[in-house]
């Protein structure tokens, strides 16, 4: 099989090349290239010819297709659903706040977690996504839209850390000074608390943000809407959340969705504001967004005034995330979903 070259990193490149006849220093005009998205060997202009044909002989390249592309008259927000080059599809978002241009990447193609409020796990996990297919996502949303991304939310389609080496690789790649050079104090990456891999990527000391999505403060509540609750629970997260913190140094963020009469009473702002004071953690709290084919509603105003006073009275850092492209079905896995119904649809009718 072809290699993807576009998950290689320099130096890898460096050792293929040596093996093809070619000089080392070739791989960082290669990397360059690959860095300002040219996904087309005969583009690279400064490449002989009998170098091109060598790579097309040796490795694999595709640039990810516009399916649909949404933007927000109410915000600017950008929904892109992509389609891959083996026909599957991912979403990616592209959101401008003040303090900069951030992309949320999908990391899977679907996800087997079975959150009872989300989109993106109807019909469970298809298969992972690359590395390139990753940093594509980051690199053909910023040549696309024309903005220049700064940050990095892993927050779409797919759970992170169950696609723990792909995205660890993708990591390196838009990490890279010879790459897009995007800090790791800029990216985020969030998990519904896979612990198991906590250790591990406490280990790399990578200086991202962890986001847990607790969602919930008590193991009957959370396993409700989470699955991945059951068989860890709430006091096994928190601890390795703590251990996660102690060995990082790197302060853990809470994501939260209020969701209305399930997790948004003064019971669970109480016990959530104690988790938070245990490990030092910020909360993120997140208006619902509905999901058709999900009961869920968005919790009142009045009910999410009472929770954050609450979080306040205790000194816990909450804020509470802004709903952008509200009007762009910008929350996971719809667009992917609309397309999946609509295929299934004229396959039947075919």
């Amino acid at each position: 099989m072809k290699k993807d070259i576009v998950s290689l990193l320099p130096e890898e490149l460096e050792e293929d090349l040596r093996q093809l006849g070619e000089p080392a220093y070739r791989a960082g005009q290669i990397f360059r290239w690959l860095g300002r998205g040219v996904r087309d060997f005969d583009a690279m202009s400064d490449l002989s010819k009998n170098l091109r044909e060598k790579l097309k002989e040796n490795y694999r390249i595709y640039a990810p297709k516009v399916l649909r592309k949404q933007i927000s008259s109410i915000d600017g927000t950008i929904k892109y659903l992509w389609e891959l080059q083996d026909g599957q599809a991912v979403e990616t978002v592209v959101m401008s706040y003040q303090h900069g241009n951030t992309v949320c990447v999908s990391s899977q193609v679907g996800c087997r977690q079975g959150c009872a409020f989300c989109a993106s796990t109807i019909g469970g996990l298809i298969r992972n996504l690359t590395p390139s297919e990753i940093l594509d996502e980051v690199m053909f949303s910023q040549l696309d839209s024309g903005k220049e991304i700064s940050n990095i939310v892993l927050m779409g389609i797919g759970e992170p850390l169950d696609n723990f080496d792909n995205v660890m690789r993708f990591l390196q790649l838009v990490n890279h000074p010879k790459g897009m050079n995007i800090g790791m104090r800029h990216i985020s990456l969030s998990t519904c608390g896979i612990t198991e891999r906590f250790d591990d990527l406490a280990a790399r000391d990578l200086q991202l943000t962890l986001s847990v999505s607790l969602h919930a403060p008590d193991d009957e509540t959370r396993s409700r809407l989470m699955p991945a609750n059951r068989g860890r629970g709430v006091d096994q997260l928190i601890a390795c959340c703590k251990k996660y913190f102690e060995k990082t140094g790197r302060r853990i963020s809470f994501e939260y969705a209020m969701i209305d009469g399930v997790n948004d009473t003064a019971f669970h702002a109480q016990k959530l504001a104690a988790l938070a004071r245990e490990v030092s953690a910020h909360v993120n709290l997140i208006p619902l967004n509905h999901v058709e084919e999900r009961q869920f509603r968005p919790s009142t105003s009045g009910h999410m005034k009472a929770f954050i006073k609450i979080l306040e009275e205790h000194q816990v850092n909450v804020t509470v995330r802004r709903r952008l492209g509200s009007d762009v079905d910008a929350s996971c896995g719809q667009l992917r979903r609309k397309r999946e119904i609509d295929r299934n649809r004229n396959a039947a009718e075919g």
